[in-house]
C-alpha cells in the first residue's frame, strides 16, 4: 500500500517549465516543485503530484444523519463521520477553518481501518466524508467508497461541490447521498468571500440528481452578503428549476474565522423559508433550534411525517417512500 500522506495523486497532468496541472477542481492548479496546489493537500513533490492527507484522519465520530445535514436519508440514523484536512475554497466566514485551511492535526487511518471501524458500530448505516472539503480527500474517499457499498453500506459526501465533472463522475456510483453548500448564487460572493466561482457547484448537484444519487442542498445565510429576497429567490428558482423535491436547508450563520457580520436574524430565516416553500416541497432552517423549520411535512396532505427537535427524530410516518396518513409519495430515502 502506498505510505501514508504521500500517495500519488489522481487527476493530473504534466505541465509547462516543471509545473504540474491539477485536474481535481476548478482551481487549475499549475503547481511548481515543491509547492501545494489551492488545497494546501496536493503537492508538486519531484515531479509527481502527491496527495499529503491521504489515510490522514482529522475527526472521527459518530454522528445523526440531520447534523449533515441531510433530512431525507434514514431520519435518525447514526452515521460514522470522518474528515482529514484541506479545502479547495478559502472562506472568510468558514467554521471549520482550523482543519479546512489544512493546520489541524491528523492521525494514521488506512481505508482498511475506516471500513472496518463502519461495521463495528452498532447501528451505523456507513460513512459521511465530512468536516472539511472530502473531494481534497479523494483518493481516500475513491478507495474506501466501494469497500462501504459493497459492505452494504453507505457512502455519504458533505461537500462544498467545488469539483471537476471527470472525478466527480468517477466516484458518484459509490455515494449514496451528498449536502452540497451553495454558498451563493453571486458570482461576486464567491469570488470575495471564497476565492471561486458560483458555477461548478451548481452543476455538481445537477450531475448527482441527474445520476440518481439522494441530494440535499445548504445556504449560510449571511448578513449583507446573500440574506436579501433577490439572492434567496434566485436560489430557489434554481432548486425547483432541477426538482420541487430537493430539500433545502436555509443556515444559521454566526461570526467565525475573518468575518465578524452579525449572527442571522432568525426573521430572516423564516422569510427565506416562506418564500422557499412557494416553490419546493422542502425548505428547513439550520442551527435555529425549536420551530416548525425542522419538521417534514407531506406535500400532500400536510401533516408533518418526520418530527425532528434538533438532531433528533422523535417520530417518522413514512413506509416505503409514502406518507403513512395519507399515502403519497414523500421524497425520503430510508422512511
Amino acid at each position: 500500500m502506498s505510505q501514508l500522506g504521500l500517495r500519488e495523486a489522481e487527476f493530473w497532468e504534466e505541465g509547462e517549465g516543471g509545473r504540474l496541472h491539477c485536474l481535481l477542481c476548478p482551481n487549475d492548479c499549475r503547481i511548481a516543485e515543491g509547492e501545494t496546489g489551492a488545497c494546501r493537500v496536493r503537492q508538486n513533490f519531484e515531479g509527481v503530484l502527491r496527495t499529503l492527507n491521504y489515510g490522514r484522519a482529522s475527526a472521527v465520530h459518530m454522528d445523526p444523519i440531520e447534523k449533515k445535514p441531510l433530512f431525507h436519508f434514514h431520519p435518525g440514523a447514526r452515521i460514522l463521520s470522518l474528515g482529514t484536512v484541506g479545502c479547495n475554497l478559502s472562506c472568510a466566514f468558514c467554521q471549520n477553518w482550523s482543519i479546512s485551511q489544512a493546520t489541524g492535526g491528523t492521525r494514521r487511518m488506512s481505508s482498511e481501518e475506516a471500513v472496518q471501524l463502519a461495521l463495528a458500530e452498532a447501528g451505523n448505516i456507513g460513512i459521511a466524508y465530512t468536516y472539511n472539503e472530502p473531494f481534497m480527500w479523494y483518493e481516500f474517499v475513491a478507495e474506501t467508497a466501494p469497500r462501504i457499498k459493497e459492505a452494504g453500506l453507505h457512502n455519504v459526501l458533505v461537500t462544498n461541490g467545488y469539483v471537476s465533472e471527470w472525478p466527480l463522475r468517477e466516484v458518484l456510483p459509490h455515494i449514496a447521498a451528498m449536502n452540497v453548500d451553495i454558498k451563493s448564487m453571486s458570482a461576486d460572493f464567491y469570488r470575495e468571500l471564497c476565492r471561486g466561482r458560483p458555477e461548478p457547484p451548481r452543476r455538481t448537484v445537477e450531475i448527482a440528481h441527474e445520476a440518481g444519487c439522494h441530494v440535499e442542498v445548504t445556504n449560510l445565510v449571511i448578513p449583507n452578503w446573500n440574506d436579501d429576497e433577490r439572492h434567496i429567490r434566485a436560489l430557489i428558482d434554481w432548486v425547483a428549476s432541477i426538482s420541487a423535491d430537493i430539500p433545502l436547508h436555509f443556515s444559521r450563520y454566526h461570526p467565525d474565522h475573518k468575518l465578524s457580520e452579525p449572527p442571522t436574524p432568525t426573521d430572516t430565516l423564516l422569510r427565506a423559508r416562506e418564500i422557499g416553500l412557494e416553490k419546493l416541497h422542502y425548505v428547513y432552517i439550520g442551527n435555529v433550534w425549536g420551530g416548525s423549520g425542522e419538521d417534514t411535512r407531506c406535500p400532500s396532505c400536510g401533516k408533518t411525517v418526520v418530527a425532528r427537535q434538533g438532531f433528533s427524530v422523535s417520530r417518522v410516518k413514512v413506509s416505503g417512500g409514502r406518507c403513512k396518513h395519507c399515502g403519497a409519495g414523500v421524497n425520503i430515502v430510508g422512511g
